[in-house]
This record gives structure tokens, C-alpha cells and sequence, in this order.
């Protein structure tokens, strides 16, 4: 606790730049050192709260700012004692695995043949059949980790390199990346910036990547039965993965048909939100590795813009329409996962895992600053990119 003359101090201090109606002083129970009731002087709330921030690091104090009906509360709090310094040995050597078990990955796409020789042979040959769908893949998982590391230095945020989760023997042969936040940021708009570059920087190298990998596929009917002790994964669709296809071919793949009574345009949507009943036998796209690394970094964009809690389209729908609307739609999203969950048994796993973590949501220094005109429009573009990149049946394996 600070001394009188210190609070005595603060208190002439804050009242530079916040009319101050009411003072308490923390205690035991108050955990807070003063907390103003007033309002800011400076009508452009981002420079005033910046004004005081800048003003308390000479006490090693940080302002938390909030909006209670009219008026404005200011807690002064001691400022978080930072963490140990970031290790980027431990960024690279995660890096590095996760490098392996992705080439790994993508040689077992990209190989062809009768495997032979010893362990490390057969390894050796999957790791160097594998770098297309590595290189591919990696990109669109740095470009959109290092969006987020770099919006976080321009902003003045303490983030930490990203950490790359290798996977071996999975789809991917990664989990992702993430990075950390390791300090509050300043306001909603610093926080927006740093939430929404991640999903735009990976979401445009997947859209290239895509092009290229569509460009190096080719397109065959399917089988018009799985045979004996075989099985076939088919990947979903989003709308825009339907329109990329449709750029590169000419035409929507699968080539879905009226059947059933019903029309191309019912089994279509039939199909795209159900992934029945499956398209036997007619045209569509057979994906090179490096398109289903395209594939999958629209997937992981649409994962990531889902609008709930810390996830990227839970900071940029509660920036852009406030905690009491996530707060709303948290249950709708929810729900709708465990329904599409009886066509895709995935999502009831993401629907508990948010359900139990997606209910926080990041609150900035300064919670009264509102985004600007840009980054409002910037966060409607990010909701129409989570429901053009949304696949409502990602993966469907029929014959095991």
C-alpha cells in the first residue's frame, strides 16, 4: 500500500486529466490501490487513457478504465511483474519438430509405391517426398502466427514467437501455432489489430496456396463403391473453397445431381450441410498435398474467426459489438456446433472444449475506447470471411 503522501501524489496526478467525483482507497478486501469515479478531461478517450499511462510509469502503477452508465471509473493497480524472458531455443526446437512431422505427413500423401528398406530409409523417404505439403503448410501457419507477432510489436504488446505443436500421424501433422500475450493491451482497438492480422495474413497465403494446389490437381470421378476393406476421406466444403474450385475448373465439384426427388439446387444444399447423401461415382477434384494444405488453412481460419471467448473471432466480435453480444451468441454457438456434430462427430469436441473455455474474453487497459470507423468495417469483413471459410462437415470417411 502506498503511503499518504504517495496517494496524496496520485491524486493530484490523476486529477490533471480525470474530473475525480469520488475516491476510494483500496485495502485487504479492495485490491486496488485508488479507484477515481469521474470522467476523462480530454474528450478523445484513447489519448487521455494513454496521457495517464504514460504519466503512472514513473510509480510503476497501471490504469484500468471503464464505462459505468455515464460516468467512468479509473483503478490504479500495481503493474503485473513480468514473466521470465521469452526463450526462442524453445520456439525453435518446437519449430524443427513440428518441420519433421509435417514432411512426414506429406510424404505419406505425396509418395507413390511400395515402401522398402529399413526404418530410417522408409522415414527418410516420407520426409523428402513430403516438402511440397510442408512448405505449404507451414506458410499459411507462420503467415498467420507472425501477423499476430508483428501487430503485437507495433502496438507496444509483449507477445512471444510463436509455438509451432507438432502432431505426427494426424491429418495435418501439426496442431497449429500460437503465441502469447504476455502484457494487457492498451485499449480494444490495440487488442482488434492484433486479433484480426492472424486470421487475413494466413487466410490470403491459403487462398494462393489453394490456387496453386488446384492448379497441380486433377479431377476424376469418384468410385461408385468403397472397396472391401478400404476406406475413402472426403474433405467439405465452404463457399469459398467452392468458388476457388469453381475458378480453377469451370464448374462445382463434386458434381452433385438431382436425386432423391429432389432438385441440384436442394441436394446441393443437402450436401454441403450434411455431407449426404455422398456423391458416388461423380466428378471431382483428386487434391495434390499442397491443395489440401490450402484446404486446410481455410479450415484453420474459420476455426480460429469461430466468435467466442480467446479465440481471434471472439476478440473481434466482442471489440466490434460488445462482451454483452459475444455473451448472447456464446450459447448459439455452442449449440449449433453440437448439432452439426451428428453429421461430424469433431465438432462436439470443439462444442466442449469451448463450453467449458470460451466463456472469458479479453478485457484491454482501457475499456472505453471504442474501435474506429476501419476496424469496424474490417470486423464485418471478418464475420463474412468465418462464413464463406465455415465447413459445416469437414471430413467424411465412408467405408471403415
Amino acid at each position: 500500500m502506498q503511503s499518504d503522501h504517495n496517494l496524496t501524489d496520485l491524486d493530484a496526478l490523476i486529477g490533471q486529466f480525470f474530473t475525480i467525483d469520488a475516491i476510494t482507497y483500496g485495502d485487504t478486501k479492495q485490491p486496488f490501490i485508488t479507484r477515481y469515479n469521474g470522467s476523462l478531461k480530454q474528450t478523445d478517450s484513447e489519448t487521455g487513457f494513454n496521457q495517464i499511462a504514460d504519466a503512472l510509469d514513473a510509480y510503476d502503477l497501471m490504469p484500468i478504465l471503464r464505462q459505468d452508465g455515464c460516468s467512468q471509473t479509473l483503478l490504479l493497480l500495481p503493474k503485473i511483474t513480468k514473466k521470465a524472458k521469452n526463450r526462442p531455443q524453445l520456439n525453435l526446437i518446437m519449430f524443427l519438430l513440428t518441420v519433421l512431422s509435417v514432411l512426414f505427413t506429406g510424404g505419406l500423401y505425396e509418395y507413390e509405391g511400395d515402401l522398402s528398406g529399413s526404418t530410417i530409409q522408409i522415414i527418410w523417404t516420407m520426409v523428402t517426398s513430403g516438402w511440397p505439403f510442408a512448405i505449404s503448410l507451414l506458410a499459411i501457419l507462420s503467415a498467420h502466427e507472425f501477423g499476430h507477432y508483428f501487430a503485437g510489436k507495433k502496438n507496444g504488446v509483449d507477445v512471444t514467437l510463436p509455438f509451432f505443436i507438432p502432431f505426427p500421424f494426424s491429418s495435418f501433422g501439426t496442431m497449429g501455432a500460437f503465441i502469447n500475450m504476455r502484457s494487457i493491451p492498451r485499449n480494444k482497438r490495440v487488442l482488434f489489430d492484433i486479433a484480426i492480422s492472424g486470421p487475413l495474413s494466413g487466410l490470403f497465403i491459403s487462398i494462393i496456396v489453394l490456387l496453386i494446389g488446384l492448379n497441380l490437381s486433377e479431377v476424376h470421378p469418384l468410385p461408385l463403391a468403397v472397396e472391401s476393406a478400404a476406406g475413402l476421406q472426403m474433405e467439405g466444403s465452404s463457399l469459398l473453397y467452392l468458388l476457388l474450385k469453381y475458378i480453377s475448373f469451370g464448374k462445382l465439384l463434386p458434381q452433385i445431381t438431382s436425386q432423391n426427388g429432389l432438385s441440384i439446387t436442394a441436394n446441393w444444399i443437402q450436401y454441403f450441410f450434411t455431407a449426404t447423401p455422398f456423391p458416388w461415382g461423380v466428378q471431382d477434384v483428386m487434391l495434390h498435398p499442397v491443395a489440401w494444405a490450402g484446404w486446410a488453412g481455410l479450415f484453420v481460419t474459420a476455426i480460429n474467426l469461430l466468435p467466442v471467448g480467446q479465440l481471434d473471432g471472439g476478440h473481434i466480435f466482442q471489440t466490434v459489438f460488445g462482451k454483452k453480444t459475444a455473451q448472447i451468441v456464446f450459447p448459439i454457438i455452442i449449440g449449433g456446433l453440437a448439432l452439426l456434430g451428428v453429421f461430424w462427430k469433431g465438432w462436439w469436441l470443439w462444442a466442449s472444449i469451448l463450453f467449458f473455455l470460451g466463456r472469458r474474453y479479453a478485457e484491454p487497459l482501457d475499456q472505453v475506447t471504442q474501435l474506429d470507423p476501419k476496424q469496424k468495417w474490417l470486423g464485418y469483413l471478418a464475420i463474412l470471411i468465418f462464413i464463406i471459410t465455415f465447413i459445416p462437415v469437414p471430413i467424411t470417411i465412408v467405408g471403415l
